[in-house]
């Protein structure tokens, strides 16, 4: 099995996407940019998830369940959309980090489409089968970025992501997925290929395409793997109907400028 690997060299400058690697993001459908994430951002972050854990616990309890949409309580957690109360959380996301990066793989033009937290707890954290971003959206739709940040050192015991690259799936394109009982999980590739573990330092921004396969393995330490996943659309992606937006569609790039601003009442 191959496995995806980041050196050990620190990035002390903004990350810059090497055009061998936004040539592979093109062509396979993924890149890796190790360690670019600052020490300070990447505590924060860290601070930010667990608030928004408790908060979602305290939700689980007010409506007496343990499951609520693909959420697992002390399993695992998809918490999105959080950007709305964090004003910790728009400092990353509309950074200048994330606007070199946004501009290397989506262009000139962006807009935040989806934010949320990917939690697996210690030794329960539950796997996520194959599945690409797009499927869950289910209309047709701009192809996105998902910056995938490893807030954890990923390893395959801890539940890291697996990629199926472009020439390996032999397919980029968006394909119809099926709802999975129990996990409510959406399943897009049935083959055998285990896919490339993603074997990467905290810190670490994985890119890949709403088109890219992937998937993740339960957690068996410890310690929760948590990561975050900040998505980014060339164009607002609507409802299916095209009246307003699928999610979220915040402005961030136009003409390459980063033009965030965020209503001071909010």
């Amino acid at each position: 099995m191959s496995v995806a690997t980041a050196s050990n060299t620190a990035s002390t400058k903004p990350p810059v996407i090497t055009d061998q690697q936004k040539k592979q993001y093109q062509e396979e459908g993924y890149c890796i940019l190790e360690r670019v994430i600052p020490p300070e951002q990447l505590e924060m972050l860290r601070n930010e998830c667990q608030h928004f854990i408790d908060v979602i616990n305290a939700e689980m309890d007010a409506e007496g369940v343990k499951v609520k949409g693909i959420n697992h309580r002390d399993k695992r957690y998809f918490i999105a959309r959080r950007h709305k109360d964090s004003q910790n959380l728009r400092s990353f996301l509309f950074s200048d980090l994330m606007a070199e990066v946004v501009r290397a793989t989506v262009g000139p033009e962006a807009y935040l489409f989806v934010d949320q937290f990917v939690v697996k707890m210690a030794e329960v954290g539950m796997k996520f089968a194959w599945h690409q971003d797009s499927g869950y959206v289910g209309h047709p739709h701009p192809e996105y970025l998902s910056a995938w940040v490893a807030m954890d050192d990923m390893t395959e015991e801890n539940g890291t992501i697996y990629v199926l690259p472009y020439s390996r799936a032999g397919v980029r394109e968006t394909v119809k997925h099926v709802k999975e009982e129990g996990t409510n999980d959406m399943i897009g590739y049935h083959g055998d290929d285990p896919g490339i573990p993603v074997i990467v330092p905290a810190g670490t921004i994985v890119c890949f395409s709403s088109n890219t396969f992937h998937r993740s393995g339960a957690n068996t330490t410890k310690k929760p793997r948590r990561s975050y996943l900040c998505q980014y659309s060339p164009k607002p992606i609507l409802t299916k109907d095209g009246t307003r937006p699928w999610c979220d569609a915040v402005p961030f790039l136009k003409d390459g400028r980063n033009i965030f601003t965020w209503p001071a009442a909010q």
